[in-house]
């Protein structure tokens, strides 16, 4: 893979992970914070499992830098043959603070934010401090 290659990719998979954040950032705002608490379960939901998507993305764009073969989208937009094992598997040997990195996102943000509408703040404001982290590590070099 040549380096233009390397850039294109990362300038794709960066706009993608960093709009999938900006839109989970609105949903939240919408959940609306009362102290420690967020109000609305539904936005806390949506919006945790919106960053988690751009979790993933940033790390498919960071796996394919690497020479690892992701699996892509069918026709409907389903992931076919990736799991939370699929990126374990393959961070636990190229890079075990991306893989500490995704198991907070994964608790965080898919688990906690996502499935148990955990409406407490620090919880899901500490993922999206992590998701916002592994996004920059495909940040491309020439975006600000």
């Amino acid at each position: 893979m040549t380096l233009q290659d390397q850039q294109h990719i990362k300038q794709k998979g960066y706009a993608l992970a960093v709009r999938y954040i900006a839109n989970a950032t609105e949903m939240l705002k919408k959940a609306g914070r009362d102290g420690r608490y967020f109000d609305d379960p539904k936005y806390v939901s949506s919006a945790s499992g919106i960053a988690y998507r751009g979790v993933l993305e940033a790390l498919d764009t960071w796996l394919e830098l690497k020479g690892v073969k992701v699996p892509k989208n069918d026709a409907r937009g389903k992931t076919r043959g990736k799991s939370i094992d699929f990126y374990r598997g393959h961070l636990t040997s190229l890079d075990k603070r991306l893989l500490k990195d995704l198991n907070g996102a994964y608790e965080a943000l898919h688990l906690a934010g996502y499935y148990d509408c955990v409406l407490f703040t620090r919880t899901i404001d500490e993922g999206f401090k992590i998701a916002n982290e592994i996004v920059e590590k495909i940040k491309p070099a020439e975006v600000a």
